[in-house]
């Protein structure tokens, strides 16, 4: 990046100021964008009818069949972002029960880490940068696998997840057997009829509307987030690496959790701030021990799409799964991070598998396919 293009703009003739300002307002306008797919997604499902949904999804309520979905999905869209928001608008539209939509969530946080584990593998030219490198990348990993194994049944046998996330969104909404009155909901209303009312003139009508409707919500929703992605990054990006280095290198954790949250949420990807870290890592500057609250602290922060995207629909079983995302991630900071026995074992797990990765490159090739392909696609063929 140029030293211009750096300062996003300041020295162009026009006023920095404007430059600023016109990519933050492009960015509202995208997340208008993004609210609005939702939005159609959720009037799309409603659209096409229960029999076509029951059949597009059968087999999504046995809870590891889902976790493999959420799981799937995330790695073939690469936004965690994408999949929630999906998930958020099914379950709005009564596609997929909020118990159901549970696993999915789990799943896609555990997609989302495999643009860290491909971004570690530019570095298997060298083997001490690319021993680091996939250290890095893969305690994320590690962590949220650890997370699922210990969250996931604990959630099938006591609703946990569900019923904490349930009673924060009625003190927060009121009761979740009534529709919230979104004002997200009301403003987004507009456009999403517009589009419905253009399909209709069309002469489109019942599954083709409804699939019509889910069409374009999803490319609302991958256009709206890939270029908010880009806005923020150009935004904050500078700003990013500057951060994480004075931070990190006063060795608070807590604090660096804190950061990784905030800087996700200002980019809306937790992709691009752990894999900030992982050239970090590469080169040395960063250990695997400070970058570790980084991706934490990153893992919470990403929640924020699914939570917009749940308020959206104004459905309070929606902004409850949106919350079981938020939850989930802070229970498992909760549980690992404070017990320094506890809070080491992603870091050992990373650091044993990077060790073997570093003297046979087929070993990360094998768990990346592996972990983020083969395994949940066997388990979905299987379960369903």
């Amino acid at each position: 990046m140029t030293d211009e293009g750096s300062a996003l703009g300041s020295r162009d003739p026009s006023g920095g100021e404007w430059s600023t300002a016109a990519r933050a307002a492009l960015v509202v306008a995208l997340l208008y964008l993004f609210l609005t797919g939702v939005e159609l997604l959720s009037g799309g499902f409603k659209t096409m009818g229960a029999g076509f949904v029951d059949g597009l999804f059968e087999g999504v309520s046995n809870p590891v069949a889902g976790l493999f979905v959420g799981l799937l999905a995330t790695v073939l869209v690469q936004s965690s972002s994408v999949s929630t928001s999906v998930i958020v608008g099914l379950v709005a539209s009564g596609v997929v029960g909020a118990d159901e939509a549970v696993p999915m969530i789990m799943g896609a946080n555990l997609g989302t880490t495999v643009t860290n584990t491909l971004a570690s593998l530019g570095h298997m030219r060298r083997d001490l940068e690319f021993r680091r490198a996939f250290a890095a990348a893969t305690v994320h990993d590690f962590f949220n696998i650890l997370a699922v194994i210990v969250f996931l049944p604990l959630e099938l046998a006591t609703g946990y997840l569900s019923s904490t996330a349930g009673w924060i969104t009625e003190q927060v909404i009121g009761s979740s057997g009534a529709e919230f009155n979104s004002p997200l909901k009301a403003a987004v209303k507009m456009p999403a009829g517009w589009v419905k009312d253009l399909l209709s003139g069309v002469g489109a009508g019942g599954n083709w509307m409804g699939g019509l409707m889910i069409l374009i919500g999803l490319v609302f929703i991958f256009l709206a987030l890939a270029y908010i992605t880009r806005n923020m990054r150009l935004l904050v990006a500078d700003r990013v690496e500057a951060a994480i280095n004075r931070t990190l290198g006063a060795g608070s954790g807590l604090v660096a959790i804190l950061l990784g949250a905030i800087i996700t949420v200002s980019v809306q990807s937790s992709s691009i701030t752990t894999s900030v870290l992982v050239p970090l890592a590469a080169s040395g500057v960063l250990t695997l021990e400070n970058i570790y609250p980084v991706t934490l602290g990153a893992n919470v922060g990403t929640t924020v799409t699914a939570l917009l995207a749940a308020l959206a629909t104004g459905n309070p079983a929606a902004v409850t799964v949106a919350v079981v995302h938020t939850l989930f991630n802070v229970s498992g900071i909760a549980l690992f991070y404070p017990i320094r026995a506890l809070r080491r074992i992603p870091l050992r797990l990373a650091a044993g598998l990077a060790d073997v990765a570093a003297e046979r490159r087929s070993t990360a090739i094998i768990y990346a396919v592996g972990v983020f392909v083969v395994v949940p696609l066997i388990g979905v063929m299987v379960l369903r």
